[in-house]
């Protein structure tokens, strides 16, 4: 299989008033499709930077950053918007539910920036719940949830478009550590059954070494590229 995500000597700097944070630098890294990796740092790290570079939320100052073949340093944002809608899922650790939408509703909202029609949106909506366990929950607003329901709900939402991709920023970190483990199993049967490349990003090392390769990145550089037994 090949490469799905690689960064090519990669940094990127943020200029704060008078200084130059580097919250990247010099970052060498490729993920597999079909792999599941997690990027693991303290915060700080870089490593939700690395998460948003890769999700195509932001550039690098340098280097070059190629998702699913193709170059994103030098896209518009509209160029952007399109690969990371047709390749990219995310998976929040606050959710970022819409609260005035039902479950289904809320499933199915990537479906329409895709131009899906609204009765195959609803179908394929209902079928991504069904798959996490939430057929009884559709018409429940998020409020009405559990943290573990809420986000088995952003799961299904980032599923849905069967993207290439899905990045988890530190989805289990609102979690107590039972819920959390069954969400870190979710991913797991959704990269053995459809093969689909996870990314999670996180700070606790039980998580992150979960997953069978881990990419430790401290003050912005990668310090340990390690796979796991």
């Amino acid at each position: 299989m090949g490469k799905v995500i690689e960064l090519q000597a990669v940094s990127k700097t943020y200029v704060m008033g008078e200084n130059e944070v580097n919250a990247l630098v010099n970052v060498n890294f490729a993920i597999d499709e079909g792999e599941f990796v997690s990027i693991m740092g303290p915060s700080g790290s870089g490593k939700s930077t690395c998460m948003n570079i890769i999700g195509c939320l932001d550039t690098p100052t340098s280097g070059d950053v190629i998702i699913a073949g193709k170059y994103t340093s030098k896209m518009t944002e509209k160029e952007l918007s399109f690969l990371r809608n047709q390749t990219v899922g995310f998976v929040f650790q606050q959710y970022h539910l819409l609260p005035n939408m039902t479950v289904l509703e809320n499933v199915m909202l990537p479906l329409r920036y895709k131009k899906i029609p609204p009765a195959e949106r609803k179908a394929l909506a209902q079928v991504a719940l069904e798959r996490m366990g939430l057929s009884e929950r559709m018409s429940h607003l998020p409020h009405e949830l559990s943290g573990g329901q809420k986000q088995r709900v952003a799961i299904a939402r980032a599923t849905v478009t069967e993207p290439k991709i899905i990045l988890a920023d530190e989805p289990t970190g609102a979690l107590d550590s039972e819920t959390g483990h069954n969400v870190i199993d979710l991913f797991k049967n959704i990269n053995k059954n459809s093969g689909t490349t996870i990314v999670i990003i996180t700070h606790d090392d039980g998580i992150g070494h979960s997953a069978p390769r881990t990419i430790h990145i401290f003050d912005g550089r990668i310090k340990k590229d390690e796979r796991n037994v």
